[in-house]
């Protein structure tokens, strides 16, 4: 049977080419959509690492034309404001962050160990930064006052990291970057931390210690404030009043956590819902067209059904071998798809997916264009296994 179809595609694979090839593109289309939507939702369903509810977020301008421009002045200032902010009536405890939970920016650098570079993520904080966002300390300490006093920087990592950079080996008193003035040294290693919010990978990350007040080290862009639970959107008006009071000439972007991981969610579901539409109204054309090309397809083989149906071909019979036409050239389109995106993790484009995402997003995308593709067929069949053989006798 599977050859007989065969044999009837090729005999028209002029048509027959264009419907593959519109399968072909609908397949790449879709198993784009597919597998940023995979993606997504296995990211959403790990664990996030940190607690977002019950924080806000102040960011802090200094007016500064550079981020690495600060005097000693600011740093005091900051410092006034980190003890303004403890003294608040329902705040429970404050930290501070170069980069905020859910914002977009972003810092990245490179270790080298054994042989090899392991890219990490990194931001520098205070030492309340655990607290305020309930971090899950696995191993070690988190960073303490009595820091202050060594001759080497304390580091906390998450555990992504230990096991990329030190495999099996336990990470706790281990140095990391190589030749440095003060050699940073692993203290604490965390569950995990994953700033860009639910839809976002896991990476691996590095806290820095800040010292507060410190004037060699540069003042931290946002402070992080653990409020007591029911506090209202009236607060906003307090805290501000109160910050403007210590820091006139600076400005202050005062957002509670929640409300920045709904605008950081919206943001990255964005693309995915514009592409899934392009891809939907796609699949849509290609389904219209698909019917059409069937249709005409069976006009204009009614003699050669009707002869079929003369020599004993049942309503049945004639159905099948149109969906079985259909379904072999989007075997072929599927193919043609799979082949070429098989070459993706030959060249390393899928390694932050897993292979896990991979193969789902693939497997589902496949049977997306096989239901389309019989959805398709149902009505052409259908017109076809009316042929009656008196009728084809007199069709020309």
């Amino acid at each position: 049977m599977t050859m007989h179809l065969l044999k009837l595609i090729w005999n028209r694979k002029r048509a027959n080419a264009l419907i593959v090839l519109e399968i072909f593109f609908s397949f790449l289309a879709l198993f784009g959509v597919v597998t940023l939507g995979v993606y997504y939702v296995d990211n959403y369903r790990r664990p996030l690492g940190f607690s977002y509810e019950d924080v806000w977020n102040v960011g802090v301008d200094m007016k500064l034309s550079t981020d690495d421009e600060w005097t000693p002045e600011m740093v005091q200032t900051l410092r006034q404001l980190f003890l303004e902010l403890q003294s608040l009536d329902g705040v429970r405890a404050v930290a501070g962050a170069m980069d905020a939970p859910y914002s977009f920016s972003r810092r990245a650098t490179v270790f080298e160990h054994g042989g090899r570079d392991v890219r990490t993520d990194f931001n520098e904080v205070t030492d309340g930064f655990l607290n305020v966002l309930g971090l899950t300390l696995l191993q070690g300490r988190w960073f303490e006052k009595g820091d202050d006093a060594l001759n080497w920087d304390p580091v906390v990592v998450n555990q992504k990291f230990a096991r990329e950079m030190f495999g099996q080996e336990g990470p706790i008193g281990r140095n990391i970057g190589g030749r440095r003035e003060r050699p940073l040294r692993v203290v604490g290693v965390i569950s995990d931390f994953r700033k860009g919010g639910e839809y976002a990978g896991p990476l691996n990350y590095i806290f820095y210690r800040k010292r507060l007040g410190d004037p060699t080290h540069r003042p931290p862009r946002n402070l992080l404030i653990k409020v007591r639970p029911g506090t209202t959107a009236a607060f906003e008006e307090t805290l501000n009043r109160r910050l403007q009071g210590v820091a006139r000439e600076w400005s202050f972007d005062i957002q509670p956590l929640v409300q920045m991981r709904e605008s950081s969610l919206r943001l990255q579901r964005a693309p995915v819902l514009a592409v899934g539409i392009i891809a939907g109204f796609l699949l849509i054309m290609v389904g219209l067209g698909l019917v059409g090309v069937l249709w005409q397809s069976v006009v204009q083989r009614t003699k050669e059904i009707g002869l079929r149906r003369a020599q004993g071909a049942t309503a049945g019979d004639i159905q099948r071998q149109i969906a079985g036409e259909v379904l072999v050239m989007a075997s072929a389109g599927g193919a043609l798809g799979t082949l070429l995106v098989l070459q993706l993790p030959l060249l390393g484009l899928t390694e932050f997916l897993g292979a896990g995402v991979y193969a789902v997003s693939l497997s589902a995308s496949l049977a997306v264009i096989y239901i389309l593709a019989f959805l398709c067929s149902l009505y052409p069949s259908w017109l076809a296994a009316r042929v009656r053989p008196a009728r084809a006798l007199h069709y020309e």
